[in-house]
């Protein structure tokens, strides 16, 4: 395959997946919209604050956006968050994972353990910050902990979800979830991305690794 085919397979890979991405997230976040309205609902009535949780990740080429959440801890949590570092349950040391952690609300434990929390995500997708399927959006912080290898990470747009997420989500250690973004960085296609979403459904529902 010449250098010129090989550059229009991924542009036209990239059109699709966009294409896929607006029509997608655009039918999903109307179907999906009476559930937001519940959701938002409870998220009030369980504790003071905004329905919604906005934080800066950072996206492709190392640009960062603006991601949106259901909100699922209580309105201290990024000031508490120093205190409660010592006891990081996740391996490598660049995320924060906790299973007990005392800043998530009662409403927030089940948005989080089912992913609802993530749904106002496909908004980042529609508008093209994020895509469907890609590795997860880091913070800033993060970032700047990362070595060479891990930045390749940066290379693709972020997505909802990732083939780490199908694979154990937050029980995989750091590392390894680099290893498996990069391994689908170097290989994705529109049917990667396909198997991916089809076994994100099954995933979800039990709820494996979730924290």
């Amino acid at each position: 395959m010449s250098y010129i085919t090989l550059i229009n397979t991924i542009d036209n890979t990239n059109i699709t997946k966009r294409l896929f991405d607006i029509i997608i997230s655009a039918i999903i976040l109307i179907l999906l919209s009476p559930i937001f309205l519940i959701v938002a609902f409870l998220i009030k009535y369980d504790s003071k604050g905004s329905v919604f949780f906005s934080q800066n990740r950072v996206g492709k080429n190392e640009n960062e956006f603006k991601m949106w959440k259901f909100r699922s801890m209580y309105i201290d949590a990024e000031e508490r968050k120093a205190e409660l570092m010592k006891q990081n349950e996740m391996n490598g040391g660049v995320l924060f994972k906790m299973k007990n952690d005392p800043r998530i609300t009662y409403i927030g434990r089940f948005i989080r353990k089912f992913s609802i929390d993530e749904l106002p995500q496909l908004w980042n997708v529609l508008i093209g910050d994020m895509s469907l399927v890609g590795p997860r959006p880091p913070l800033p912080k993060e970032v700047e902990q990362y070595t060479i290898k891990q930045l390749r990470r940066l290379e693709v747009t972020p997505g909802i979800t990732c083939i780490w997420q199908v694979s154990g989500r937050s029980d995989i250690p750091f590392s390894q979830q680099v290893e498996l973004d990069i391994k689908y960085i170097e290989n994705q296609s529109f049917i990667s991305d396909m198997i991916i979403l089809f076994k994100t459904i099954p995933a979800v529902l039990q709820a494996k690794g979730s924290y």
